[in-house]
């Protein structure tokens, strides 16, 4: 087969060329770092390349909310600290107001720091994240939810609504509580009926603390009743919440100090009551839940003299009314902050799997698009020293000929 010289030049030109082309891309490849700058360069690894960089735009993302998301439940966490250690001061204060030894100016100062205690679970209440958002005032996170109008009545004005954040691309994770749930509302578990004097008893008769006797009694869920017929027998009414049907038992003979059963709790009554004399017994969550409501009644049941007879049995009930919806307030606020910190390590521990997708998405994004160093200096001086070796070769045989050769 014979090679013309046109077509032998066309052929060396040709290969040298497409090796200086090899070079020149080696070498932009080697000064930028950057081994994918176009999608000609490699189509099939310029797809990857953006589905990967889109991936890491959402877990940026991702990695931002759930900083945030962290923030804010570490600062309602440290607040409902803050809280139950309010409440705590609050407990020890109305044990100490139950000191028979006290008189109404020492039940007065006490009443006083009752007042300041309540201030600063009102500021507590409208605490703020790092954002500036309120933490229990629902989604209206902008607008301070807790206020003390003309009357001197603490309200809400926020919504029942629980903020949440998407930390993954499948998972919600609540970010705070709304003022209700903390602040008006008991836990399921944990929470004891609500016991009281009826307003108007003439008696002494002091109503006690309810004692459990068996959880899973359904009708643990009624109120109950007692009407005192006479100093000596009372009857129980039961109403059911459902149906608001009452039914009351027969006459029962008084004990003063007896428990009286009710479902599965059970109550007593000490001193002497009255005929005409009740007393109630309501589940946690069909009375006052109010925190702030609770702790006014208190206030002004301290503020009032009391003179003695059914004025310091009247007294002693409403402490032990307080007693209950207080360590109702306190077991609602322990388990809602029990729930914070669990969603703070969910959050934690999200971060983590996000931290290492991060890095492994990174890793191969840049795989596909930053250059191997070692790998394309090589290849760089491989192709470097073929170019030079085909320029050689290229000179010393064009120069040959046959009249070359003749001469």
């Amino acid at each position: 087969m014979r090679i013309s010289s046109t077509q032998y030049f066309t052929m060396n030109v040709a290969t040298m060329s497409d090796q200086q082309a090899q070079l020149s891309q080696l070498y932009q490849e080697i000064s930028s770092g950057v081994s994918l700058s176009s999608p000609s360069d490699n189509p099939l690894g310029a797809a990857q390349a953006v589905q990967l960089s889109s991936t890491a735009t959402t877990l940026s993302q991702y990695t931002s909310n759930q900083g945030t998301a962290l923030a804010s439940l570490q600062q309602e966490d440290t607040t409902l600290g803050s809280v139950n250690t309010v409440l705590q001061s609050i407990h020890t204060l109305v044990l100490r107001a139950g000191d028979g030894s006290l008189n109404d100016g020492d039940r007065g100062s006490i009443a006083t720091q009752l007042q300041s205690l309540r201030s600063q679970l009102m500021t507590l209440a409208n605490a703020t994240d790092p954002q500036g958002n309120y933490l229990f005032a629902g989604y209206q996170s902008g607008a301070q939810p807790y206020t003390t109008n003309a009357a001197g009545v603490v309200a809400y004005s926020g919504d029942t609504g629980t903020p949440t954040v998407q930390v993954t691309d499948s998972h919600l994770v609540q970010t705070g509580d709304n003022g209700l749930a903390i602040f008006g509302s008991v836990a399921p578990i944990g929470t004891n009926a609500v016991p009281a004097a009826t307003a108007g008893n003439t008696g002494t008769g002091v109503v006690s603390s309810v004692s459990l006797t068996n959880p899973t009694n359904p009708a643990n869920a009624d109120k109950y009743s007692i009407n005192f017929t006479s100093a000596t027998t009372y009857t129980v009414s039961q109403t059911n919440p459902a149906t608001g049907v009452t039914t009351t038992g027969g006459p029962q003979p008084f004990t003063a100090g007896s428990s009286i059963t009710l479902g599965g709790q059970s109550v007593s009554i000490s001193g002497a009551p009255n005929a005409g004399d009740s007393f109630t017994v309501t589940p946690a969550t069909q009375g006052s839940m109010d925190v702030f409501a609770n702790l006014s009644q208190l206030i002004t049941t301290l503020q009032t003299p009391v003179s003695g007879g059914a004025s310091t049995a009247s007294f002693q009930s409403a402490l032990t009314t307080s007693m209950a919806q207080l360590e109702n307030t306190m077991n609602n606020v322990v388990t809602a902050q029990a729930a914070v910190g669990g969603r703070e390590q969910e959050v934690q521990a999200l971060q983590t799997v996000t931290q290492t997708n991060t890095l492994q998405t990174s890793s191969n994004l840049a795989n596909l698009t930053q250059t191997d160093m070692a790998k394309t200096i090589g290849q760089y001086t491989m192709t470097q020293n073929a170019l030079q070796a085909a320029q050689q070769a290229f000179v010393k045989i064009q120069s040959v000929s046959l009249f070359q050769y003749l001469n």
